[in-house]
């Protein structure tokens, strides 16, 4: 089955589907480093390094089977200004106009869960529309990765589409929900053994910290990177990460004293957390289900960028699989009739 991967980053989307039994024919980005990354996972596809906007897809159609893709999150994160469609950086449009001209018969889009919430949910629900109008049958849900093996707590939007028969979203394969624990972020991070190159940002104590019932939460310290509990699931990956939002481990085992103190009311301490230890981006990506293999192109900065904007491999092969399943099954019923 062939595949077309639009707004791809890296690729994390697209190894999980290929894992699955797809096959990348075509790939849409415009960060030079993600491509660059890009193309090296996937040599045979024809990867296009230029604005959606540019593109005809018209020669597509008939020709594959698949359209995935996660359009930019920016317009729609919680984390953001929150401007949807009035932001520039919108484009879903383009996502549409893609599956418009192309007719596949099936599309996985992915996105921040913020698009499902409040007036963007009114957003998404004009877009779910226009698919509808197309002759898809589409089906949306909030997933965390977590469910699904990932040893992190993430939750992302999914939007499915189908012109051959209702998609059903996989069940989980671990957690509350099913009979496997989650899996631990020890079983890829260590607090003895550093994978990759090491990251030098510090971890510097909150003039004003924000106490919460357990040290894992709050903000004990600056930025929004938190200390791991390597015998729970790992934060969001976030693509912002680099510098002091960077997760860490705390490696001397500081923080349960430190937080101790500070519910008995004693003052913030000052300076650089003992033993603070930023996770790497070689970690991170372990974090993300990435292989061990995967090369990422560019600054450290852009390396942190493109492991956290992905889509964690894991995850995808597991929506491939149950995509994979409807479309054979709906070319099986095709040639019956």
């Amino acid at each position: 089955m062939r595949m077309v991967d639009l707004f791809s980053g890296a690729g994390g989307l697209s190894l999980g589907l290929e894992q699955a039994g797809f096959e990348s024919v075509m790939a849409v980005e415009i960060v030079r480093d993600a491509c660059d990354t890009y193309s090296r996972l996937f040599p045979k596809a024809n990867l296009q390094d230029t604005t959606i906007e540019s593109l005809d897809f018209h020669p597509l159609r008939g020709k594959v089977d698949l359209v995935a893709g996660g359009p930019p999150c920016q317009p729609f994160s919680s984390g953001g200004k929150r401007l949807a469609n009035a932001d520039h950086r919108d484009m879903l449009p383009q996502y549409l106009r893609a599956i418009t001209e192309i007719r596949p018969p099936a599309f996985l889009m992915e996105n921040v869960f913020g698009l499902a919430t409040g007036e963007r949910g009114d957003y998404l629900g004009g877009f779910i529309r226009e698919f509808r109008n197309l002759g898809y049958e589409v089906v949306w849900r909030v997933l965390n990765a977590a469910d699904y093996g990932v040893p992190q707590k993430r939750r992302r939007l999914f939007v499915v589409g189908s012109r051959v028969g209702r998609f059903e979203f996989p069940a989980p394969t671990n957690g509350p929900a099913a009979d496997t624990p989650y899996v631990q972020a020890g079983s890829v991070l260590s607090k003895d053994r550093v994978i990759g190159h090491p990251n030098p940002s510090k971890v510097f104590y909150a003039k004003n910290p924000d106490l919460r019932p357990s040290f894992y939460d709050g903000h004990l310290f600056n930025g929004g990177g938190r200390p791991i509990n390597l015998g729970a699931l790992c934060p969001t990956i976030l693509a912002s990460a680099g510098g002091n939002k960077t997760h860490f481990i705390d490696t001397m085992d500081e923080v349960p004293g430190y937080h101790s103190s500070l519910l008995r009311g004693e003052p913030p301490r000052t300076g650089t957390l003992p033993g603070g230890r930023r996770i790497t981006v070689a970690e991170s990506a372990l974090i993300q289900t990435f292989p061990s293999s995967v090369h990422f192109s560019g600054s450290s900065s852009s390396q942190y960028t493109q492991v956290g904007n992905a889509v964690p491999p894991l995850l995808a092969s597991r929506l491939g699989t149950a995509l994979a399943q409807l479309l054979l099954s709906g070319n099986a019923e095709a040639s019956a009739d």
